[in-house]
């Protein structure tokens, strides 16, 4: 590692139809070999597929309240309440007010969904 200060600019914002996610730090962004950070911001009502990761992540809710799903149970959650994923736990977080969270985790980390018959990979926003 060379670098350990991540430049505004050089952060990378990806947009799906569920939310939009700006990657703080990752490993192809060379600041780090094995973390990533990123922040998720949720319109209301917006809500991730049902999806498994191959490893933990944990979350933090810094503004607006969220439905999280993991297995069969969900709870809410709103701005400074932090939660923990754990790795193979099928999960679902869906904003129920205007949402923005950080989140970390392992920059390889593989995810799938179920039903698919092949993982989808590492998600732009992580690697």
């Amino acid at each position: 590692m060379t670098e350990f200060a991540v430049r505004g600019a050089t952060m990378r914002r990806t947009e799906t139809p569920n939310a939009v996610m700006t990657t703080v730090a990752s490993p192809t962004q060379g600041a780090t070999d094995q973390l990533s950070v990123w922040r998720v911001e949720m319109r209301p009502g917006q809500r991730g597929p049902r999806h498994v990761v191959d490893s933990e992540q944990i979350w933090h809710v810094l503004a607006g309240e969220a439905d999280v799903a993991v297995g069969d149970r969900t709870i809410r959650l709103q701005a400074g309440d932090a939660f923990v994923l754990p790795a193979m736990a099928e999960r679902q977080i869906s904003a129920v007010t205007a949402l923005q969270v950080v989140a970390c985790g392992l920059g390889g980390a593989v995810v799938s969904v179920p039903g698919e018959e092949a993982p989808r990979g590492t998600p732009a926003w992580i690697s």
